[in-house]
């Protein structure tokens, strides 16, 4: 017989049929009544077992934690809480789980702790919940750029360029740890590695995505990325996934605006698909509140604040407009910033672009035109000289959720860029060669999709969007 999923049962349309499901216990009570889930929804489905029909010692397995085959008929629950349940005449037990053992019992459990279990915290609701939220915007990325003309693009997850200019990159190496060859000079000698030279794992897919653009049209990236930041924060991992769309003949302002559509696009997918899960996790996220002061509670629930970005227009501010602001602010000129704007050049912090969202402008805000020696080399130098076409997007609750630019295009100011940073001409030569062979405007912008997630799920902690995170010093799973 054909196995249905919890979440097809539910539906109710096969009701007074005999049905088969598979799952995992979440709890059995009474020796009756099993509450099953199989993962494809927040909800269980109830069993119930007339105990006298079956053995003891399959009973004694339906422990939290066992994986089950069920068969029986579907019918309308009598009880509070579920419409159908399954009267049961058959049990197969796929494996048990010792409840002296298993960690995962139905009690809560701190997040911290269940970081200690990621192999199995995804059996919580809570950790289930975002999983699922987290899939459904990875399939509505996908769609979105599917349905606006771009190309899926993979960019290499090995290279010999470092797309910052930040350093702090993982070594790719197969020489011994031991003793490595030396050159001339005493140093590592690269030329006798795997790839004849010095290569990292990647910080971002956007070098060689701009190439893909400038032949391609538009075309985007989805995949990992890597920083080699020591950064014990919520904020950051070590190992997370990146979204970067690149597209030729877009300037600054197609940029943002390519950038706000998205963002809203995927979110308004969430809300319309993810629903019973967004409000769960809404009432976790309010359960949590409870016990914080209402100075440090959120304004908006969750569906509330998610709603609030798709319905309204983001504000768009110069990084100039900005630096004054924040210069006359209450909380830099009482010294409550932990890095005080004194002057327009600052590198904004997270206290800082939180502050522009949150209390400012009390809604999301993309900032552009930021001071050139702050932003990274291939951003296009304005007029001015002074600043570049830049462009960052700010959250409430995350600072910084995209960070994007219009490339710079012409050849000769960009060989003057990278002569300023001591960026080898050899090490990116075919880079320069965009610019010498049908150059054009052109722009993109990257996205952590963690941070996404973080702002979608209301999750406080970026370790508990992803399955398995990597963080300093721990590389567990």
């Amino acid at each position: 017989m054909k196995a249905y999923s919890v979440k097809e049962l539910l539906e109710g349309n096969l009701l007074l049929q005999e049905v088969t499901v598979n799952g995992w216990v979440k709890t059995f009570r009474s020796n009756r009544f099993i509450a099953l889930n199989d993962g494809s929804t927040l909800a269980n489905i109830q069993c119930v077992v007339d105990f006298e029909n079956f053995d003891q010692e399959t009973l004694r397995q339906i422990n939290t934690g066992a994986a089950l085959k069920v068969s029986g008929t579907l019918t309308e629950s009598q009880g509070r809480g579920q419409s159908f349940e399954i009267q049961v005449e058959e049990i197969f037990v796929h494996g048990g789980a010792d409840p002296e053992a298993y960690p995962i019992q139905p009690k809560k459990h701190s997040l911290e702790f269940l970081r200690e279990k990621a192999h199995l915290r995804v059996r919580t609701n809570t950790f289930a919940a975002i999983m699922r939220v987290r899939s459904a915007l990875s399939f509505a990325i996908h769609q979105y750029f599917r349905q606006n003309g771009f190309y899926y693009f993979h960019a290499p997850i090995i290279t010999g360029s470092d797309a910052e200019g930040a350093g702090e990159m993982f070594r790719v190496t197969t020489l011994s740890d031991k003793n490595p060859k030396l050159n001339d000079q005493g140093n590592v000698d690269y030329k006798e590695d795997f790839f004849g030279k010095e290569t990292n794992l990647t910080v971002s897919g956007q070098l060689e995505a701009e190439a893909y653009a400038m032949a391609l049209g538009k075309v985007y990236t989805f995949g990992p990325t890597f920083r080699a930041e020591n950064s014990n924060t919520s904020r950051h991992l070590a190992e997370f996934w990146m979204i970067e769309p690149e597209m030729a003949f877009y300037d600054l302002d197609a940029n943002m605006d390519l950038a706000e559509d998205f963002i809203k696009n995927v979110i308004g997918y969430v809300l319309e698909n993810c629903a019973d899960d967004l409000q769960f996790l809404e009432k976790r996220l309010l359960d949590e509140e409870k016990t914080k002061p209402q100075a440090e509670r959120s304004e908006m629930a969750l569906i509330e604040k998610l709603k609030f970005v798709t319905e309204n227009g983001f504000k768009r501010v110069s990084y100039t407009e900005a630096i004054d602001i924040l210069r006359n602010s209450k909380p830099n000129k009482k010294k409550k910033f932990q890095y005080a704007i004194d002057e327009w050049g600052a590198d904004l912090q997270s206290e800082h672009e939180r502050y522009l969202v949150e209390k400012h402008f009390k809604c999301p805000v993309i900032l552009f035109d930021y001071p050139a020696k702050i932003k990274a080399f291939y951003m296009r130098l304005n007029e001015d000289g002074k600043t570049v076409r830049a462009m960052d997007i700010l959250f409430p609750g995350i600072g910084e959720i995209v960070g994007g630019s219009q490339r710079e295009e012409r050849l000769d100011v960009l060989k003057d860029k990278m002569a300023d940073l001591n960026i080898p001409e050899e090490e990116l030569w075919w880079y320069l060669d965009l610019r010498k062979f049908g150059s054009a405007v052109h722009s993109g912008f990257g996205l952590g999709f963690e941070r996404l997630v973080l702002f979608t799920t209301g999750m406080g902690n970026i370790r508990d969007v992803i399955p398995f995170p990597r963080t300093p010093q721990n590389a567990e799973f």
